[in-house]
């Protein structure tokens, strides 16, 4: 048994929420523990802590929860801190993108040569960088020995803004190399070994081989021409744009490195679906994105008739299965959560329980951590965060000794994280010379003036919900 504390800072994430709950309830070496549900939605937040007693009932596990809308309440005492919060919400992301969009920037100025994905914003999202330094100078004060682990996009910019700045423990989390196994059936194969290198939403395989280690690439190969007809915006593993990346680099992109292309992929409507496919021209597009929203807009109403159900004297398999029957729309995404959720043998493939527990008991496990570089990846900076693999037992990382290919680091990872970079310095000193200097180099800017018009609206915005969160308690 555990008395250890963790906190879940934007925990009104219901999905996510609900799998790290799951986790928790299925890892009996964690009994005991302590968990602080964070949000200032207070609906969406006594939603969860109603949901998660029930899971811990349902498991008989030995977990208690509180709730707070404090970030200082949720920080304080903690052994372990999860962000996953999204600060200004979808409202914000939809708000600053409109505003570039007005001034002719398609999807928005934070679009730019591998930063595509549409809740990843570096350039405007100041207000989210605002909030993880607060809560790392949170935990500097009131649990210094707390490990911060990273959820909330941007991971990259996050990661590398935390590690460098503070004094806190850090690492990054991200399930985007969960792809692999699309290659995996695509060969047909089930026992095979396999890493990937890069950062974070641009990462690339770099070991995929049986067993008895035969190369799986050769076995790629053969599926190079095949027509793709995605089943959903996000659909994209083997879409066209991944296999002309794969020609391109060498190697195959994997999970969200296909989203973060560069504009050859991205310059309009119509090019997003010759190469992600129609009908959507994939996650990214305006159509790809109001799919999404409209899926996260219908998971929100059937979390909502869950805790509803429950709160008036239902089980949770009783809730389970009316939110079902009287949701048609009711995806096999939703109906596979609520299934996985309740699965006593199966965790949710999120890394951040397992992690804790491999630090608590020493257990040796494998994931794919955001770290600070340091040598891991050769040609980057060592002051950047990369995404690798590693063993950790007790808060020892064993490292994976990767070779990414000079062409990927130099064509790829240098010029991605070199906006990293650019966006965090611009974020730390408000520089907007800085920003105006990436914008004039845009290809969507067709004059100065457009800079200075589109400017002149986002960064008032921007400065007001920075300082909104920095308001916050």
């Amino acid at each position: 048994m555990t008395n250890l504390r963790a906190s879940i800072i934007g925990a009104g994430s219901a999905v996510f929420s609900l799998r790290i709950v799951s986790d928790f309830c299925k890892i009996p070496e964690l009994s005991g523990s302590e968990i602080v549900l964070m949000d200032i939605d207070e609906r969406r937040l006594e939603n969860i802590f109603l949901m998660a007693n029930e899971l811990t009932k349902f498991f008989g596990a030995n977990i208690k929860f509180k709730k707070t809308t404090s970030l200082e309440e949720a920080v304080d005492g903690c052994d372990f801190v999860i962000n996953t919060a999204l600060a200004g919400g979808h409202e914000y992301l939809d708000m600053i993108r409109s505003i570039g969009e007005k001034y002719g920037y398609y999807r928005g100025i934070d679009a730019q040569n591998m930063n595509f994905v549409t809740d990843y914003l570096n350039l405007t999202n100041w207000n989210q960088l605002t909030l993880f330094l607060k809560i790392a100078n949170l935990i500097e004060a009131k649990s210094p020995n707390a490990w911060y682990l990273q959820a909330a996009n941007p991971v990259l910019e996050g990661t590398t803004l935390i590690s460098t700045k503070t004094s806190v423990k850090m690492v990054g989390f991200c399930h985007g190399h969960y792809s692999v196994e699309i290659l995996a059936e695509l060969v047909g194969v089930s026992d095979y070994e396999w890493q990937v290198a890069g950062v974070n939403h641009g990462i690339w395989l770099t070991k995929f081989k049986t067993k008895e280690g035969r190369d799986l690439y050769q076995e790629i190969d053969k599926y190079s021409d095949q027509p793709h007809k995605p089943k959903t915006p996000f659909d994209d593993q083997l879409s066209p744009v991944a296999w002309d990346m794969y020609r391109t680099y060498g190697l195959f992109p994997i999970g969200d490195s296909v989203r973060n292309s560069t504009w050859k992929y991205h310059r309009d409507l119509e090019t997003k679906k010759k190469w992600y496919g129609e009908p959507w021209g994939g996650a990214d597009s305006e159509l790809g994105w109001d799919w999404y929203k409209q899926q996260l807009n219908a998971v929100v109403s059937m979390i909502e008739q869950f805790a509803y159900i429950i709160r008036k004297g239902g089980s949770i398999l009783e809730a389970k299965d009316e939110v079902i029957r009287t949701n048609p729309q009711a995806s096999e995404e939703w109906k596979k959560l609520m299934n996985d959720l309740l699965e006593p043998t199966k965790l949710s493939r999120e890394q951040h329980v397992p992690f804790i527990e491999s630090v608590v008991t020493g257990k040796r496990q494998r994931f794919v951590v955001n770290v600070l570089n340091n040598g891991k990846i050769k040609g980057l900076d060592d002051d950047i965060a990369v995404e690798v693999c590693a063993y950790v037992s007790g808060e020892k990382f064993e490292f994976e000794e990767s070779h990414l290919p000079e062409r990927i680091v130099n064509f790829y990872l240098k010029p991605r994280t070199i906006l990293a970079k650019q966006a965090l310095e611009i974020f730390l000193t408000k520089n907007i010379k800085l920003l105006e200097e990436l914008l004039e180099r845009d290809p969507r800017t067709k004059n100065s003036s457009q800079v200075k018009k589109v400017l002149n609206e986002l960064v008032p915005v921007m400065i007001k919900e920075a300082k909104k969160v920095e308001n916050q308690t």
